[in-house]
């Protein structure tokens, strides 16, 4: 809005946004910082998203409202939209748009299972509160052990700062045989697939209803995971971290979060029992060490 001057007297402000073809509301906004009222209603809804993600908008401005919050549906539907946040319930059956938008990459881990480490890497995105706002918290983890190989909190959802990650974790360690994501656009990104099949890496994207599968991982006595949907892996790591780490924290910056962040995953892999994995450590399965009974 440069080119207006308010101060030029041959020309009011209606003749000059007139000529050069704007709108003056767009002269007047004002964008409005988001206040602490709102950071503690978005962290309480997505406390609650994480309990019952089932829920709608409608049904958390209720359970809103009876905790003392006043809030209404229009509100909680923003900051919803905002987190990326809504109900997970099954969608109309809209055949036409699945077809065209379908991934071209089959979801692999049906009946499949995993047996070792790096036979499957799976990564997901979750929201992470911080005073000033909103930042996203990506890990790439192996299912077998549930060690976490890289993790990054970005300020934005753009795909370059996930291909950077995946660099790194196939620098760092042996490729897997499968990658499996959801079908986020960074993960169908050509970047990102170009990279795994580089690696001959083969691509897994879950298909339709697999978001909506909460079945349990089944372990057999030969203790391989079965039939395990890497959905339930993914959202008991975004449980363990929101609900040991974010939930007892009050992150003043980006760089406040992302260094308590990344110490918790140091934490997460080599100091915290895991029960599915008889109380060994991510670290101890992966790297295959053994410990005393």
């Amino acid at each position: 809005m440069q080119m207006i001057d308010q101060s030029f007297n041959d020309l009011s402000l209606r003749e000059q946004f007139f000529l050069l073809n704007l709108n003056r509301s767009s002269y007047y906004y004002q964008a409005i910082e988001p206040n602490d009222i709102d950071q503690n209603i978005a962290n309480k809804i997505n406390e609650l998203w994480l309990k019952y993600p089932f829920y709608g908008y409608r049904k958390i401005t209720a359970v809103l409202r009876r905790e003392g919050f006043l809030v209404n549906h229009k509100k909680v539907f923003r900051l919803m939209g905002e987190m990326n946040l809504s109900a997970i319930f099954p969608r109309a059956n809209k055949n036409k748009w699945i077809k065209a938008n379908q991934s071209q990459y089959p979801y692999l881990l049906k009946d499949l299972a995993i047996e070792k480490t790096n036979q499957v890497w799976a990564t997901d995105i979750t929201y992470i509160r911080i005073h000033s706002g909103f930042v996203y918290f990506l890990a790439i983890i192996d299912l077998y052990s549930r060690f976490i190989l890289s993790a990054y909190l970005s300020t934005s959802l753009e795909a370059d700062f996930c291909v950077e990650m995946l660099k790194i974790s196939l620098e760092k360690y042996q490729n897997p045989e499968i990658f499996n994501t959801d079908q986020g656009s960074q993960f169908t990104s050509f970047k990102w697939c170009d990279l795994l099949k580089e690696k001959n890496i083969k691509i897994s994207h879950d298909g339709k209803g697999r978001c909506f599968d909460k079945s349990e991982a089944i372990a057999t006595r030969s203790n391989k995971i079965k039939f395990c949907e890497y959905n339930i892996v993914n959202e008991r790591l975004w449980r363990t971290v929101k609900y040991e780490e974010v939930y007892l924290k009050s992150y003043n910056s980006v760089n406040e979060a992302r260094m308590q962040l990344m110490d918790f995953v140091e934490f997460y892999n080599h100091q915290r029992p895991h029960q599915s994995l008889k109380y060994k450590t991510p670290a101890e399965v992966y790297f295959a060490k053994k410990i005393a009974n």
